[in-house]
């Protein structure tokens, strides 16, 4: 991709933002304990969300990694569009695109996230606008991780020079992608078994990412969770019943203690949707 292309890419990306209907979410409660989490914002996003967005703070030895979902009613979270779960603009562009990736230094998705337009950062002027007054590049790096090579390296996010990506690759991963990713020096290759927690120590001491968004798929999010690699969750429930049956955020066989601390609600097209930020315990 060119860097004229991007750029229209990036354009069309912020038009849509800054254009969305988006509403005023309702506090419902809010115990954030300011020792262990930090709140974000501006005047804009304090509007809109009512307050300042949570996010747990790094710790010295510790990355803080966050899950981002939405969720039917009847707790789906897997189907070719969550868009149409019912969380509409508010939850894309203040939520998902919005305030928590907007501290970020880096997104982390699975290979089945990545499409052939797939490129994780923030969008809404105002939030860019926020993003940079925490001191933060631009765009956050973009992490993929791929465990047998099934993932498009012709993707949008691997074709940004400015941008540095950490392709997290098993070994049928390396030996599909190498050749193709070795004249994109931007894109950093890094081994991997079964242990990702240091691929993020690594990351934390020698790129400074110390904040990750983690927003799935649901069985990369299961990794990260039973490698007590992830803090807490940012879930968006909406009134809706649907998506693919039996796809719950985690799937793996000993589910994770949420503990809410902040709820908000708003209503979309005439229907509630709820907002949790949850941290996540055994």
């Amino acid at each position: 991709m060119t860097e004229a292309s991007f750029q229209h890419f990036a354009a069309h990306k912020t038009r849509d933002a800054a254009t969305a209907s988006i509403e005023w979410l309702s506090t419902v409660f809010d115990w954030r304990d300011g020792s262990r989490v930090q709140g974000v914002g501006n005047a804009w996003s304090r509007l809109h969300y009512g307050g300042d967005f949570g996010l747990v703070r790094p710790g010295r030895l510790q990355t803080a990694a966050s899950l981002v979902f939405i969720q039917t009613k009847d707790g789906n979270t897997g189907g070719p569009n969550p868009g149409a779960f019912g969380g509409g603009a508010t939850d894309r562009h203040l939520i998902y695109e919005g305030l928590s990736r907007v501290a970020a230094d880096a997104v982390f998705a699975g290979a089945g996230s990545v499409h052939r337009d797939a490129f994780f950062s923030v969008w809404h002027p105002e939030l860019i606008a926020l993003r940079a007054s925490l001191g933060l590049r631009r765009h956050p790096a973009q992490i993929v991780v791929s465990k047998r090579g099934r993932v498009d390296v012709d993707a949008l996010l691997f074709n940004v020079p400015d941008v540095p990506v950490f392709l997290i690759a098993g070994d049928e991963c390396i030996a599909r992608h190498e050749s193709a990713l070795r004249p994109r020096p931007w894109v950093r290759l890094i081994p991997i078994d079964d242990d990702l927690r240091p691929v993020f120590d690594g990351l934390r001491g020698e790129e400074g990412i110390q904040r990750v968004s983690a927003i799935g798929g649901r069985f990369t999010a299961t990794r990260l969770v039973d490698a007590g690699l992830i803090q807490d969750i940012h879930l968006t429930t909406t009134s809706l019943e649907g998506g693919e049956p039996g796809t719950p955020w985690y799937a793996g066989a000993a589910p994770p203690r949420l503990t809410a601390i902040t709820s908000k609600q708003w209503d979309e097209n005439g229907s509630r949707v709820v907002f949790e930020h949850c941290l996540i315990s055994r």
